[in-house]
């Protein structure tokens, strides 16, 4: 008879998959904290979300800004004494709030990652203009007009095209995404 899993077992479960050190390893000396650029802007630090995950803090957990807030530069990762990926950690929990549809609603990140899956199964290349309006209003009129400035000038320099083109082969390239992300589709 199967059981069903813990949120704790759920997320070392993604941890296992990507072959990180599973954070019932963590010994919550703060480490992670004290070196994370990005921890001022985070509702809570790595080693709180850590133990939050540990009590199956589930619904704190995934309306937390901390994943979504993580700058991705592995200094947490690299300097945890008991080898845990944290910056996995924080990826896998970015996928898993996205797969279940719960996170906070003003968060750029959610709506951005499921903008640049779409258009990566349409096209098979990442194309800025498409990626723009999901979080360009977000900064009001002096970021969007900053942005068109920027847009423009890539335009006019032959650096930014005016279509995407697609990859050879996107066909495969869709059939090989959608086993890894159950997200998006060719819209």
């Amino acid at each position: 008879m199967a059981t069903e899993l813990t949120f704790s077992e759920e997320i070392s479960n993604l941890l296992y998959a990507a072959e990180g050190n599973p954070i019932n390893t963590c010994i919550q000396c703060g480490t992670c904290a004290g070196t994370c650029p990005a921890v001022e802007f985070m509702d809570h630090t790595p080693r709180v979300l850590i133990g939050m995950i540990g009590a199956n803090l589930k619904d704190e957990v995934l309306n937390s800004n901390t994943f979504w807030s993580c700058s991705s530069c592995y200094h947490c990762t690299v300097r945890c004494p008991a080898g845990i990926d944290i910056t996995g950690l924080m990826y896998a929990l970015k996928r898993y709030s996205m797969w279940k549809e719960q996170y906070q609603e003003d968060l750029i990140g959610p709506e951005f990652s499921e903008s640049f899956v779409k258009m990566i199964m349409r096209t098979g290349r990442s194309f800025e203009p498409v990626l723009a309006p999901t979080y360009v209003t977000k900064y009001g009129t002096r970021g969007m007009i900053e942005e068109a400035r920027t847009a423009s000038a890539l335009f006019l320099k032959g650096r930014l095209p005016m279509l995407p083109k697609k990859i050879k082969g996107i066909e495969n390239l869709r059939q090989m995404v959608k086993r890894i992300i159950p997200v998006g589709g060719p819209s």
